[in-house]
């Protein structure tokens, strides 16, 4: 079967300039080669058949043969394509272009950026609730402040990699298959230092431990985190640094609990401030408050006070301060109390204890009398 002309094949003119071509061939290269279509149609044939084309035609002696004599002058010429030939070993330039675009892109000689790094920050109660401002040592890699983090001597530069052009990755090709890979000489750097820097030994970092001013915003909570742009460990080659996650743990208080932006105090009050009512004055975050308890308020009973609780982080509203009133039963009692309850009991009914006397009379129904 004839071979169909080259130049149809790229869908270039006869008299296409280079860059002309190696246009072409990069477009149908991103459309057929087998693993840009890991799901579509795999016409290996078909990219076997450009890459063909582009081998004869981006070399200025295979084109003038083909020119003159077409398939059969590249032939007698000893420029015969088979399937054992290597169609990439004449165009390494292009491919980093092509395939890098397929299949996420080329090295960057300038490398990565920098690792995030995270600190667990412990703070009192206080700080958290009305924030404070803390110094915390971060141990991690900095630029060299010899070289200016390009990892070569002072008055020296690096150099392009040889063994893969400055692109970071070489290409192993057998046939129309290929495989990318980071270069082994440069490590996908893309340049060689020649001359290393004597203080980071041509790494272009150096670890040290930093002293960072972190400011603490009120109301912040246990697990809340807080992001600091650009302090985390420096990037390669002068890359972007990495970020510092400062994640907070909040230190408890003998006498608040906090339940989001409310705080709550639990308050002993005695059997006769619940019976007969009184006013007590219990602390709150910023002072105290006043609670009226009256008659007959029943133990666990909590008391709301609007705005005197947290502050949100991301808002200028407060939370509630709950106060939660707990009736304390006498450990010991002498001779004389003892009495005056036992009176108390004496001369309580049903008036004095209604909720007691309800469940009994519930429980008197549900069960029934036995005798009967």
């Amino acid at each position: 079967m004839a071979k169909k002309d080259y130049y149809e094949t790229l869908g270039v003119q006869r008299n296409a300039s280079t860059e002309d071509i190696k246009k072409a061939f990069r477009n149908l290269a991103k459309k057929h080669h087998p693993d840009a279509n890991p799901h579509g149609d795999r016409d290996e044939s078909k990219f076997k058949e450009i890459s063909e084309a582009y081998d004869a035609l981006s070399d200025d002696n295979k084109r003038q043969v083909y020119d003159q004599y077409g398939h059969e002058g590249l032939n007698r010429q000893g420029f015969q394509y088979d399937e054992a030939s290597n169609p990439f070993e004449n165009f390494s330039d292009i491919f980093g272009d092509v395939f890098g675009d397929v299949f996420g892109g080329r090295a960057s000689s300038r490398g990565r950026r920098g690792q995030d790094l995270r600190f667990d920050l412990e703070v009192e109660f206080n700080e958290a609730v009305f924030g404070a401002e803390k110094n915390v040592e971060i141990p991690r890699l900095e630029a060299c402040s010899t070289c200016g983090g390009t990892g070569a001597r002072k008055g020296t530069t690096a150099k392009v990699c040889s063994a893969c052009g400055g692109r970071g990755q070489v290409i192993y090709a057998q046939g129309f298959f290929s495989v990318s890979k980071t270069c082994g000489r440069c490590g996908g750097e893309g340049k060689i230092i020649e001359a290393p820097c004597s203080t980071c030994r041509g790494a272009g970092r150096v670890r040290k431990t930093r002293t960072i001013k972190v400011t603490i915003p009120p109301g912040v909570d246990t697990g809340q985190t807080l992001r600091l742009s650009g302090e985390g460990e420096a990037g390669e080659r002068g890359s972007k640094n990495g970020d510092l996650y400062i994640v907070i743990h909040a230190g408890e208080h003998p006498i608040f609990k906090r339940q989001g932006n409310d705080v709550l105090c639990e308050v002993p009050i005695s059997f006769a401030e619940a019976a007969l009512g009184a006013e007590i004055e219990v602390p709150a975050l910023d002072g105290s408050v006043k609670v009226r308890i009256p008659q007959g308020t029943p133990s666990g009973k909590i008391f709301r006070f609007r705005n005197k609780g947290v502050q949100d982080v991301r808002k200028r509203e407060r939370g509630d301060q709950l106060v939660q009133v707990i009736i304390e039963v006498p450990a010991s009692l002498n001779a004389r109390q003892k009495e005056i309850l036992a009176e108390f009991a004496k001369a309580s009914g049903e008036e004095t204890h209604p909720a007691r006397g309800s469940f009994f009379k519930k429980v008197k129904n549900l069960f029934g009398n036995k005798d009967d």
